[in-house]
């Protein structure tokens, strides 16, 4: 999982630099949002994350990985594409725009907890 999850990273990246490469191109930044919350946590986060689970692989076993693993996956892509469209067509009060940047960031929140217990009650000091 722990590589897995470095592979995905890298796929953020590419997708969260080109971004900024294109607002940079054509100075048209209204995709900021969208390239921060990609970069940070689709390329940063989830390549930590990755480091953890190869250093600690027994951390992945847990169920708490899998579901952190689905739901990050499932949940940042969800909330980048609404934020995107919303910041795009400055529709900023689309209920279905919202409640899928709403529901995409829940899922994600919810698998950060899940990461961070899985980390606090089963990193121990032998692992």
């Amino acid at each position: 999982m722990g590589t897995l999850l470095i592979k995905i990273s890298t796929v953020y990246f590419v997708i969260g630099f080109s971004i900024g490469y294109y607002m940079s191109t054509s100075h048209q930044y209204t995709l900021t949002g969208v390239h921060v919350h990609i970069n940070l946590l689709g390329w940063t986060a989830l390549t930590l994350i990755g480091i953890i689970y190869v250093l600690f692989p027994h951390l992945t076993e847990r169920v708490y990985a899998k579901i952190h693993f689905w739901l990050h996956n499932v949940g940042l892509p969800i909330m980048m594409i609404s934020l995107a469209v919303m910041l795009q067509t400055g529709n900023m009060n689309s209920i279905p725009l919202i409640t899928s940047s709403a529901v995409g960031g829940t899922l994600v929140l919810i698998g950060v907890v899940f990461f961070a217990f899985n980390i606090i009650v089963n990193l121990n000091d032998k692992a």
